[in-house]
């Protein structure tokens, strides 16, 4: 008898504790509900893009594929943030970045263990351009990069320690420089530096990430913001009163996307999560980065929303500066351009 109340007592216990197992298919964790978990680490300038449009098409893709679930926890931060974040241990399945050269960090952190530019567009799912915001009617006449650099103004820009989207700025600014459009001599690094630090010297606040920066501006502080051609887009559709200006010459602002291998490992959800990044070149995808203010690296959805995106005169890659390696050390390594044009105004800070 008592051999008898042992077995009992096994099982219950066995009973009480296998309920709690999460079932599996093809590897990747499931709740009772059939639902699983995706987490995304994205910049903060198309947090509209992703949480309002893609990922719930993608949920809808996927239900109907599948019959599963997709559930999906989203962070946003400026860029560089996020890639720190991420290899600080943020298991982010995947990362949608500013820069090619953050995700290269999570690459060289070992938590990106394939060539992720062997994707179409070699990794590339939006683009955008530098562009000035300015208040409504343009009462400083701010039109060009040359104009930032007036005395009395009062300039927004993020700070390229957490932000990409503030590096981006900063290479649109001395690559113009280089290519002759900001009112310096051409083709002279010098000039550029120094026509880097008189913009800065009108920059007294440097948020952590591009949509910080742009809210500050719709709080009524600065005279313009360089920023995303996104980030106005966006604010204007929600009601916003702002103008903006496109530089004669910019940079051509092109956004990764990447799946961090590790992580997807670890919760078994590579499936799922390789699918969600192929739909980011979807038609239907490529098509909400266009309607949130991104330009399209699809030529079909890039020409029907042409009248959109005006033309710029003098566009250009990061290539014209050398690619991310190079820009990063000869731009804001220890003896950058733009570290050497910052610690002018206020040192080692």
């Amino acid at each position: 008898m008592p051999e008898r109340n042992h077995c009992l007592c096994w099982l219950a216990i066995l009973l009480l504790v296998f309920p709690f197992v999460p079932a599996c298919r093809n590897g990747s964790p499931e709740s009772e509900s059939g639902r699983i978990t995706l987490v995304l680490g994205a910049y903060t300038t198309p947090r509209e893009a992703y949480g309002r449009s893609i990922i719930p098409a993608f949920q809808r893709y996927w239900k109907n594929k599948t019959g599963q679930e997709v559930e999906f926890r989203q962070s946003y931060q400026g860029s560089g943030a996020q890639a720190r974040s991420v290899i600080g241990g943020f298991e982010a399945d995947v990362i949608a970045l500013s820069l090619a050269g953050d995700v290269e960090k999570v690459v060289k952190a070992g938590l990106i263990k394939h060539d992720w530019q062997q994707k179409p567009h070699q990794g590339m799912v939006s683009t955008s351009i530098v562009v000035l915001a300015v208040r409504p009617g343009n009462p400083k006449q701010i039109r060009d990069w040359p104009d930032l650099a007036r005395s009395g103004l009062n300039v927004l820009t993020p700070d390229p320690r957490t932000s990409g989207g503030a590096m981006w700025n900063i290479c649109a600014m001395y690559g113009a420089a280089l290519r002759g459009y900001a009112g310096v001599e051409k083709d002279k690094p010098e000039a550029g530096a120094d026509f880097l630090k008189a913009v800065f010297r009108n920059v007294a606040i440097m948020d952590k990430g591009a949509r910080e920066s742009i809210t500050n501006f719709e709080k009524g502080i600065g005279d313009a913001a360089i920023t995303y051609e996104n980030e106005v887009l966006v604010g204007r559709a929600a009601g916003q009163k702002y103008d903006y200006a496109i530089p004669r010459s910019t940079i051509l602002i092109e956004n990764p996307a990447a799946l961090v291998d590790t992580y997807v490992d670890k919760h078994g959800v590579r499936p799922v999560a390789e699918a969600f990044l192929e739909f980011l070149w979807s038609k239907e995808s490529q098509r909400a980065f266009a309607e949130h203010g991104l330009r399209s690296v699809d030529t079909d959805i890039a020409r029907e929303f042409e009248a959109k995106y005006p033309a710029v005169q003098d566009l250009w890659t990061i290539g014209f500066l050398g690619g991310w390696p190079r820009v990063i050390q000869d731009i804001f390594g220890p003896a950058g351009v733009y570290t050497r044009a910052y610690q002018g105004l206020h040192g080692d800070r």
